[in-house]
């Protein structure tokens, strides 16, 4: 890729830019596990945006990031959660 051009990704659900909150951001990553083949892998990751914070919601955990003050950090937060789900949607779309 040359210099100063950019990959857009798309994003696994519409209304991913929308999403400016932690809560925004717990409900959309939640919409995305019913997106998922089976109701362990959905059950899996519901899990996984609820307590553990690893895979698929990135580095964000709402247990470990919920007393989290910076904006800026929240973004950063919030945009790698949304990447690493359209990542894992894509996994499993190539699966079946």
């Amino acid at each position: 890729m040359a210099e100063g051009q950019m990959v857009l990704r798309m994003a696994p659900l519409p209304g991913a830019e929308l999403v400016q909150r932690p809560l925004q951001l717990y409900r959309y990553l939640l919409r995305c596990c019913r997106q998922l083949p089976t109701k362990g892998i959905q059950e899996h990751y519901k899990h996984t945006v609820r307590q553990v914070g690893t895979a698929y919601a990135g580095p964000w955990s709402f247990r470990v990031h919920s007393d989290e003050d910076n904006p800026e950090r929240i973004q950063q937060i919030i945009k790698r959660a949304i990447e690493d789900a359209d990542w894992i949607m894509n996994k499993y779309k190539k699966q079946n």
